[in-house]
C-alpha cells in the first residue's frame, strides 16, 4: 500500500509539474506552413512544429530552445531572442524524397502583456535527401522550406 501511494504522489506532481509550465500553441508561416507547440522547460523553451514544407511536402522538428530576453525594453509586453538545436524528419511527396536532419533555430519573439507571442525565426534542417532505391544528396531545400518564417502563438 505505501508503493502504491508513493507511486500515485510522484505521478500527481509530475503531471501538475507538467501543466504548470508555460505553453503556447499557434501557427507558423513563411515558405509553407506549420502548426506550432512550445513548452516551457525552466528558463527554456521545448518548440514542437509540423505542417507542410515549402507546401510540397511534410515535416515534423523538435528544437531545445534557450531564452535570452531583451532586458533593455521598458515598456508593457517583453522581447526575447532565443537560439537552439535539435531533429526533424520530413517527405517531400513530389519527389518521394526522405529528408532527415539536425535542425538548428534563431530568432526573436514579442510576448504581448495580454496571451499573444509574435515571432520570426530561421529553422534550417542539416541532413542528407534521401531517394529510396537511388541514393542519397545533400537537402538543400532544408535550408530555406519551412525554415525562416513568421510565427503567432496564444500563450497559456
Amino acid at each position: 500500500m505505501k508503493k502504491f501511494l508513493l507511486v500515485a504522489v510522484a505521478l500527481v506532481a509530475g503531471v501538475v509539474t507538467a501543466f504548470a509550465q508555460p505553453r503556447a500553441i499557434g501557427g507558423r508561416i513563411g515558405y509553407g506552413v506549420e502548426a506550432s507547440y512550445q513548452h516551457g522547460l525552466g528558463d527554456n523553451m521545448l518548440s514542437i512544429d509540423a505542417g507542410l514544407t515549402g507546401f510540397r511536402g511534410v515535416e515534423a522538428v523538435v528544437t531545445y530552445d534557450w531564452i535570452f530576453p531583451i532586458s533593455s525594453w521598458e515598456h508593457k509586453g517583453e522581447w526575447n531572442w532565443y537560439a537552439g538545436v535539435g531533429g526533424g524528419f520530413g517527405w517531400w511527396w513530389w519527389s518521394n524524397v526522405l529528408t532527415p536532419g539536425v535542425a538548428g533555430r534563431i530568432g526573436v519573439e514579442y510576448d504581448f502583456w495580454f496571451p499573444l507571442q509574435l515571432s520570426i525565426d530561421w529553422r534550417p534542417v542539416f541532413g542528407p535527401a534521401i531517394v529510396p532505391g537511388a541514393g542519397a544528396t545533400y537537402n538543400f531545400g532544408g535550408l530555406y522550406a519551412g525554415a525562416i518564417c513568421w510565427g503567432v502563438r496564444y500563450k497559456f
